[in-house]
């Protein structure tokens, strides 16, 4: 054969493949828009739900119930948490993970209209859209299903149902119980006001509840008598402001008085305080975290009560990947095509009204570039990409300009902006999952600068070496001594 007729041949094959690629990516897509109904519909079902970190009961059942039925290997009650489970299709390497949360904020109950308006009887509310979150990945899980059953991609897919993202640390208990040691990619997204994908980290964080004990007596009466608990988290909140003064730059720290007695007129004999300490490096963190216990201490030792630490533990900071962003960013800015349908522009308008610091409507079909700008955030991803190389990014599902952990962001939740979000979020995970498996050499790039941020640093967790999922962190009180 002449070189001229084997150089054709060689471009004939190299065209089809290329075909053959391109159709794929058709009907990956195709599978995704064909579960968007039922996806839409378990989203506002989990919308509607709410249920805090630990407790969604009802919201992992739909998850777990949907991928089972769809093929998948379900083992549920994973690393000790009831809601927490895995799904895994296909066999062999590689091992890509797809991330998907469902739990809802406390104190955000909220309806889907454009002013305040907290749904009776609800506490909680999706100020972080993981309604949306746990289903697009789920939808990209079950569309490459699809094509592996086809025998057109090779490998293991596998869902992790991850509950309790909002202070409850769920991933981290995965990550310890060994969950995620073959896997060889872990993607995930959020849902946000923005569309982006970058080269991030975020801020490591430790939860803690300061829980004080003192003597109760009438407080007109017999004050001397008295050892108030609410004096004592009082005196911690003090040092603890005086204690900003001499942080790191990039620390935060908050807090709330989740228990501080029922009448003025009875000493408080139970207070809490609820704190997070947060910062770009864990190591820090853990250093200011043994300075706000001192703070507490000093909060006991001034007003005679007795002191309860109850370390809700910690986050690790994000281990960006820039291999695996700089490929999602490709992914984002080729499929994106997100618009306020025309029926939801006075919706949309009315909620930008609400705003502090608005932005243009037109920017949900636009990508924001932000490049390894710090996210100020926290996030339990986070110890997953302390482990394997990890990368997400972030579409917009909210009116732009809408903060992260407020009302909108709930009264945004069942929009058509939403659900066009979580399909466009579920094409672009399916598309990339694709790409690993069919593309050696992005998981070895991924892999090597891994490698190259971990250097010989291993995996050191925040939490307490003998800890527990906190499992009733959403509904703890300051106990009876």
């Amino acid at each position: 054969m002449s070189l001229l007729r084997l150089s054709a041949v060689v471009l004939l094959v190299f065209l089809l493949a290329r075909g053959a690629q391109a159709d794929d990516r058709v009907e990956l897509d195709k599978a995704v828009q064909q579960l968007s109904a039922t996806g839409w519909k378990n989203a506002q079902q989990i919308w509607e739900w709410a249920e805090p970190g630990y407790q969604e009961t009802k919201s992992s059942a739909l998850l777990a119930d949907w991928l089972e039925s769809s093929g998948f290997r379900v083992q549920r009650g994973v690393a000790g948490i009831p809601t927490a489970f895995t799904a895994e299709y296909g066999s062999g390497t590689p091992v890509i993970a797809l991330l998907g949360e469902f739990d809802a904020l406390p104190g955000l109950s909220q309806s889907s209209a454009p002013f305040r308006e907290p749904v009776e009887g609800q506490q909680c509310g999706q100020g972080c859209g993981h309604h949306l979150f746990g289903v697009a990945s789920a939808m990209a899980a079950i569309a490459l299903s699809q094509q592996m059953h086809a025998g057109k991609l090779q490998g293991t897919i596998r869902y992790y149902g991850c509950p309790a993202e909002e202070g409850g640390s769920g991933k981290v208990f995965l990550v310890r119980q060994g969950l995620f040691k073959d896997v060889a990619v872990a993607l995930h997204w959020h849902p946000g006001s923005v569309n982006t994908a970058g080269d991030r980290s975020s801020l490591a964080r430790i939860a803690v509840r300061f829980r004080f004990h003192g003597v109760s007596a009438h407080a007109s009466a017999a004050p001397e008598q008295g050892r108030s608990a609410l004096d004592a988290v009082e005196v911690t909140n003090f040092a603890a402001n005086l204690m900003r003064e001499h942080m790191p730059e990039q620390a935060r720290m908050h807090y709330v008085i989740t228990v501080g007695g029922d009448a003025p007129n009875v000493v408080p004999s139970e207070a809490e305080v609820y704190y997070y300490i947060r910062h770009p490096s864990s190591e820090v963190v853990r250093q200011l975290y043994q300075r706000l216990v001192k703070c507490a201490e000093a909060g006991a030792l001034a007003t005679e009560t007795r002191l309860e630490v109850v370390n809700e533990g910690g986050i690790l900071e994000l281990l960006p990947n820039a291999p695996l962003a700089e490929h999602l960013n490709k992914r984002l800015e080729k499929m994106l095509d997100l618009k306020i349908a025309p029926q939801e522009l006075e919706l949309a308008q009315r909620l930008q009204a609400t705003l502090s610091q608005p932005q243009p409507l037109a920017s949900v079909g636009e990508i924001s570039h932000l490049g390894t700008e710090l996210n100020t955030g926290s996030t339990d991803v986070g110890d997953v990409s302390w482990v394997v190389p990890t990368a997400g990014f972030t579409v917009a599902c909210w009116v732009p300009g809408t903060p992260g952990h407020s009302w909108q962001a709930v009264a945004c939740g069942k929009t058509d902006l939403a659900r066009q979000g979580m399909i466009l979020a579920a094409k672009v995970l399916a598309n990339t999952v694709e790409d690993l498996m069919t593309s050696p050499d992005l998981i070895a790039a991924a892999r090597q600068d891994f490698q190259r941020r971990t250097g010989n640093r291993a995996y050191a967790p925040l939490t307490e070496p003998d800890q527990k999922p906190p499992l009733d962190y959403r509904k703890r009180r300051a106990s009876s001594p």
